[in-house]
């Protein structure tokens, strides 16, 4: 067997390593490692509970709305105000959310995975007005085509006129993903790490003004992934259609469900899906962290996140990742958009329904071919449709000068859990407050279900079993491997990047390909 390692996989959020072994083209073991260790659950240990809310978004650079939500229902629920925010201040925070979301999913097409199908060497073609491809182009002649290189060379399969448009579509995205973060801070202030979502509702006072200014930048991200976004993944899924057939994964399916309606539902359902297509409720009670193949101590493992530890180990012997393995009543899941769609799918959402029933019809297929990497693609443009959509109706519900925040005292002693769905999954929080500061906080991330190392049953992680199985056309240049890991959207960690006004270059790091 040839042991073929990838470190790091570059065009996804963090550090993260893969390395498998193949035989005669196949791979028979996968193991994915996250190198990084940062601490947060340390960090926050003697802090003032509300500080959780600041320090935890900066968890991530790409979905830092997701923890603000999460940590503020998790806060929301230790202050005895669940249930008790204003509508105001529930959809604001959906907004905030929403905004960052839609931003996340074009992001994660376009700019980390398109890369992957499109070959952007297409443009030293084009003979076009069009500003940005010339700017390209101009690159591509001088043999500069960063970022878009290193990478692996090969099964590019578009005609030149294709990827040309994909390229175009790349460079519209860029601007598109600009109005989305305009759109969160109109809420929140600012992007990344917003103001906005905090304990007991919203930090903004609501104006008209705001409302229309959200509203039309809302329909413009509308336009774009209805006649640009959606079309394209179909457009991949059409010249790769051999990927509804590859990267399945653990074929087990979990969402917390997302996004607060009215009486106490959710716009994204809770719930757990089978392969088969079986959906159950779920229970967080039931959720654990296994530690056997992480760099923690082993008296934290198999542990319910509300009475978890985080006690690095590094170096311990047949430990390779600084990622715990969660699992769900004691079986491997995978979340993210994937899991979303299913479980409103299977639950009978009609919008749902009949947009992926759309996109299998289009290809013959049945909801089986959901779990592969260009199912974990096509859900995530359905993801951005229904949220877009939801935004334009709830930023219209708003009311101009009613409350937006709910008060609370900050209590001796008190737990909460703060649960909802991040762009590339399900993200947890859990807090235990004593003497009116932070005793614990646990934080489950969607990358540490999807990227966890081997649990203490020595069962792989999901894309550690997406990986396993597949078949590698060139040893030298397995492309296959980077387009199964990146359909999974993997986000190990943020990082700040630092840039001097005067132009003077600080530092240079080789990601290698």
């Amino acid at each position: 067997m040839k042991k073929i390692t990838i470190n790091p996989i570059t065009r996804i959020e963090g550090h993260l390593k893969v390395e498998v072994m193949v035989d005669k083209g196949e791979i028979k073991e996968a193991a994915s490692t996250g190198s990084l260790f940062r601490g947060f659950e340390i960090i926050l240990k003697g802090r003032h509970p509300l500080d959780a809310n600041r320090f935890t978004q900066r968890i991530c650079g790409v979905c830092p709305a997701a923890h603000a939500t999460a940590s503020t229902l998790c806060l929301d629920d230790a202050l005895k105000v669940k249930g008790k925010i204003t509508d105001n201040a529930r959809i604001v925070r959906n907004l905030i959310f929403g905004s960052n979301y839609l931003q996340s999913h074009i992001l994660h097409f376009y700019h980390l995975t398109a890369l992957d199908y499109v070959d952007v060497t297409s443009v030293a073609k084009y003979r076009g007005d069009n500003p940005a491809l010339k700017s390209i182009n101009d690159f591509i002649a001088r043999g500069q085509l960063f970022p878009f290189v290193p990478r692996y060379e090969g099964d590019y399969r578009f005609k030149d006129e294709e990827n040309i448009e994909l390229v175009d579509h790349y460079v519209q995205a860029l601007n598109m993903r600009m109005k989305a973060h305009e759109m969160l801070a109109i809420f929140g202030g600012k992007m990344p790490h917003n103001v906005g979502t905090v304990a007991g509702g919203v930090t903004c006072n609501i104006t008209t003004d705001k409302i229309v200014n959200f509203l039309w930048r809302a329909k413009e991200l509308k336009e774009f992934v209805d006649n640009i976004y959606i079309p394209d993944v179909l457009k991949v899924a059409g010249a790769y259609s051999d990927y509804f057939e590859i990267g399945a994964g653990c074929g087990n399916l979990l969402s917390y469900g997302a996004f607060e309606l009215e009486g106490n539902e959710r716009l994204f359902k809770a719930g757990t899906v089978s392969s088969d297509l079986k959906k159950c409720d779920i229970d967080i009670a039931k959720i654990t962290e296994d530690v056997k193949s992480s760099w923690f101590a082993d008296s934290s493992t198999h542990r319910n996140p509300a009475e978890g530890e985080t006690v690095p180990e590094p170096g311990k012997k047949d430990a390779y990742s600084f990622i715990k393995s969660p699992r769900y009543d004691g079986k491997v899941y995978e979340l993210g958009p994937l899991s979303r769609i299913a479980v409103n799918y299977v639950s009978g959402d009609e919008k749902v329904k009949t947009l992926v029933d759309t996109v299998l019809n289009k290809f013959k297929a049945g909801p089986d071919k959901l779990f592969s990497v260009l199912g974990r693609h096509a859900a995530r443009a359905i993801d951005a449709r229904v949220v877009v959509d939801a935004m334009i109706e709830w930023v219209q519900q708003l009311k101009p000068g009613e409350p937006v925040f709910t008060s609370y005292e900050i209590p001796e002693e008190a737990t909460g859990i703060g649960v909802t769905e991040a762009p590339r999954g399900g993200v947890g929080h859990w807090i235990t407050i004593k003497d009116k500061k932070i005793e614990r906080y646990q934080v489950i991330t969607p990358t540490a279900w999807n990227a966890s190392p081997k649990d203490d049953k020595g069962r792989p992680g999901p894309i550690e079993q997406a990986l396993i199985g597949a078949k590698i056309k060139d040893e030298d240049n397995p492309f296959e491997i980077v387009r199964i890991v990146r359909s999974f959207d993997p986000c190990l960690a943020c990082s700040v990047h630092l840039v001097d006004y005067r132009g003077n270059e600080i530092g240079v790091v080789d990601a290698g390909c």
